[in-house]
């Protein structure tokens, strides 16, 4: 389709006037527009016609035109004619509405004048508003100059009013410091004066102050009065800690720690008095605890029970040989020397209140040596433990406690320098020792170390003495006279029973240690009675009764460590084995006493095959003897045996397990001379007279029974 372009003439505005005379002709100023063929037409290409045919086939309007066979020029020339038609009433309209739009433009004319009275009205509200602005600004700058000066005023003020607070003396701080008492108000008054202090010691500002000169002299004999004055009530405080009966515990705690502000108070402002004060209560309180732990030692001694003394040694005989041996200590004290016994309870005690010995000298008791150290070490333990939580509290410095413990120290130390020297009872010392042990562990779970060299100092002491006294039991086992030692008695020797409480005492108390230096003392202990054992036995004349007294002393031995608990260790095991080998001996010798020859031909032929020697065969005859004797007296001779056992052996148990052994022992004998019979020719005529072994078993089953 030929695109056609359309004139369209728009009237000025100054021609709007010329339109309204005359009606424009707009047919005879266009004329007939008619479109010619253009003879150059059959020269266009027709390539892509079959392509646009087939894109406009479903065209609504392509289609309703080729429906109706109309020629495509016909119908071009149809729509530009309408086309046409439609431009020149357009047209038509807009000359209509020339008048209107003549109008429009008086209105367009007259608003573009109001709107430039208008620009021009707010172009001087704007130069207004950029006035206004700049005095805002000006405003605002004067603003925060003032507001920057108000806060440098107030920051002044705020410090000019601390400044007049902390270095003026108000009257009421002057009367309560110079006319006061020493209480709670006084102790408030003293912290404001030493803020006032520091305040004007510490800051430059201040001493560059004019209003210092006239405000310290002020300060200074404020400061000399209560210096004064909280020194003199201190110190009447303290003297009262001297007076006869003091609690000195409550008088600290609920009088001198409310006052500690004083100290404080002291120590910052008046140093040289509290030097004096410091040594005040130092001296005080050195002497008091002296003079009461001389005290208490004193009325310790009286209560005390000698244990042992130099004598009281494991290889020393008991036969007095003086009139006065013993005239000091009652019999029944004797057996605490080697036993531990009930002196162990102290250990399941170390924490239990300290003797009071005015009550125990009432009840007339005497104590061994351990349970008295152990009340005064307890007590020095409170005691410490409170001093040195006091002078922490009171003073702030621990120092003052070892000051103030040297007079303590050195009475305690002057009291155990004269009893450790005269002191032999082992079991004693190694009790205090396990003491020591678990003071240390007392004052550990307080967390208070001041006693830590002193109970260091005294463990390391009582170590060397128990080491002495040791080596004197030791001694005397191995110097030990034999012969004034001896006695005609196959029962436990003392000196054998004394050496297994002792042993079983220090294992007993060794086992929570675990020293291996008292292990390895143990050891030699046990080689040197060992020995005297042995010479002991040779002085009896017959081997059995040699024998029967090892097995009474093993066996005791024996019996006193498993008694004392499941630690004897080596040296249990060492006497069960030497128990178990003498057992065996004198097996062998009861049984040789009373069915000698069974044995010796039992030992000799009955293990030998009657046919493997020809030239000397067993014969009836010569077993016949045997088995006759046999029959007629086992039952006499195993009562024999048994009373021979009752009568030689103190543990009934013990001589029991020995019979039984030696019974046993028989049957076997028996039980081989009966296979030996069963192997000779013609032995089953001896038959008749051999003991069945059922008999024998019936006779052993019943003296198993009887024990």
């Amino acid at each position: 389709m030929a695109d056609v372009a359309g004139v369209t003439v728009s009237p000025s505005i100054g021609e709007t006037s010329d339109a309204q005379k005359n009606v424009f002709d707009l047919g005879a100023f266009v004329g007939d527009l008619t479109l010619e063929e253009d003879p150059s037409s059959d020269d266009i290409s027709l390539e892509g016609l079959e392509q646009e045919l087939e894109e406009c086939k479903n065209n609504d309007v392509v289609a309703n035109i080729l429906s109706k066979g109309t020629k495509l020029r016909d119908y071009t020339k149809g729509v530009e004619n309408d086309l046409r038609k439609v431009e020149l009433d357009s047209i038509q309209d807009y000359i209509k509405e020339s008048d209107n739009l003549v109008s429009l433009h008086d209105q367009i004319r007259d608003c573009d004048s109001i709107l430039s009275q208008m620009e021009t009205l707010l172009s001087g509200f704007q130069a207004e508003i950029g006035s206004i602005s700049s005095d805002i600004k000006i405003l605002q700058e004067k603003s925060m100059d003032m507001s920057l000066r108000l806060k440098n005023r107030k920051v002044a003020e705020s410090k000019l009013a601390k400044f007049v607070e902390d270095i003026i003396v108000p009257p009421r701080m002057v009367d309560i410091l110079v006319d006061g008492e020493v209480n709670e108000e006084y102790m408030r008054t003293l912290e404001i004066l030493s803020k006032k202090l520091k305040f004007v010691e510490v800051d430059q500002m201040v001493k560059a102050s004019k209003a210092l000169k006239d405000v310290q002299p002020e300060l200074e004999k404020l400061r000399q009065k209560a210096v004064s004055k909280v020194f003199d009530f201190i110190v009447q405080k303290l003297y009262a800690l001297r007076k006869p009966k003091t609690n000195i515990q409550i008088l600290q705690q609920s009088v001198l720690l409310k006052y500690k502000y004083v100290v404080t108070f002291l120590k910052e402002h008046g140093k040289e008095i509290y030097n004096e004060v410091r040594a005040a209560y130092i001296d005080t309180m050195n002497k008091v605890l002296s003079a009461h732990f001389r005290a208490y030692i004193q009325a310790l001694e009286k209560l005390q029970l000698d244990i042992a003394t130099y004598n009281d040694l494991i290889g020393v005989e008991t036969r007095s040989s003086g009139l006065f041996t013993r005239a000091r200590e009652p019999l029944k004290n004797r057996s605490a020397v080697f036993a531990l016994g009930d002196r162990i309870n102290i250990l399941k005690e170390i924490d239990e209140p300290a003797l009071i010995p005015h009550i125990a000298e009432a009840s007339s008791i005497k104590y061994p040596y351990e349970l008295l150290f152990r009340s005064l070490q307890k007590l020095l333990m409170d005691t410490a433990t409170s001093e040195y939580n006091f002078c922490d509290d009171f003073f702030g410095e621990e120092s003052i406690f070892y000051e103030i413990f040297s007079g303590p120290f050195g009475v305690i130390d002057e009291h155990f320098n004269l009893v450790l020297p005269n002191c032999y009872d082992a079991i004693g010392l190694m009790l205090m020792i396990q003491i020591i042990h678990k003071h240390q562990l007392i004052m550990s779970r307080r967390r208070i170390p001041c006693l830590d060299s002193y109970l260091d100092k005294v463990n390391i002491s009582l170590w060397p003495r128990f080491k002495l006294v040791f080596d004197m039991h030791l001694s005397s086992l191995r110097n030990a006279n034999v012969k004034t030692l001896w006695e005609d008695d196959v029962h436990p020797h003392y000196v054998m029973r004394r050496y297994a409480e002792f042993t079983a005492s220090l294992i007993h108390l060794n086992a929570e240690c675990g020293d291996g230096q008292l292990d390895l003392n143990l050891e030699r202990l046990r080689m040197a009675v060992d020995d005297l054992l042995i010479k002991l036995a040779k002085n009896f004349p017959k081997q059995k009764l040699q024998t029967v007294f090892l097995i009474n002393n093993y066996d005791m031995t024996i019996t006193v460590l498993k008694e004392a608990g499941p630690e004897g260790g080596k040296i249990q095991m060492h006497f069960e084995e030497l128990l178990k080998s003498n057992t065996t001996i004198f097996v062998e010798e009861l049984l040789q006493e009373h069915f000698n020859d069974l044995i010796k031909f039992v030992k000799s032929k009955a293990s030998e095959d009657p046919t493997s020697s020809p030239d000397k065969p067993i014969t009836v005859a010569e077993v016949e003897p045997l088995v006759k004797d046999f029959a007629s007296r086992w039952k006499a001779a195993i009562e024999l045996m048994h009373k021979d056992v009752i009568t030689s052996f103190s543990n009934f148990l013990c001589g029991m397990e020995i019979l039984r052994a030696a019974l046993t022992q028989l049957l076997l004998y028996y039980t081989r001379l009966s296979d030996c019979i069963k192997r000779i020719v013609g032995g089953s005529a001896l038959n008749k007279d051999l003991v069945s072994i059922s008999s024998i078993m019936y006779e052993i089953r019943k003296y198993s029974r009887t024990f």
